[in-house]
């Protein structure tokens, strides 16, 4: 398991309520911090490889199980 240093729980809501959580968090973030997001919206999969697109942050890892995708999200 990673470790992380912030996390948002984004259970239950829908696009585009996840990314705009995680961008406005990312922005209070020190460069190396690992921000870690739970979501259950399938399409915040595609959402957060967008997001990271036009970011510099690095998606570390993700995974799904359960109905839940969790997302590791690195500042830099």
């Amino acid at each position: 398991m990673i470790e992380f240093q912030t996390e948002i729980d984004a259970r239950g809501l829908n696009c585009p309520m996840p990314v705009m959580k995680v961008k406005k968090e990312l922005k209070h973030l020190s460069k190396g911090d690992v921000l870690h997001v739970i979501a259950t919206d399938p399409a915040s999969v595609q959402d957060m490889a967008i997001l990271l697109a036009s970011l510099v942050d690095e998606m570390l890892e993700t995974s799904e199980g359960g109905g839940e995708y969790h997302f590791y999200i690195k500042k830099s």
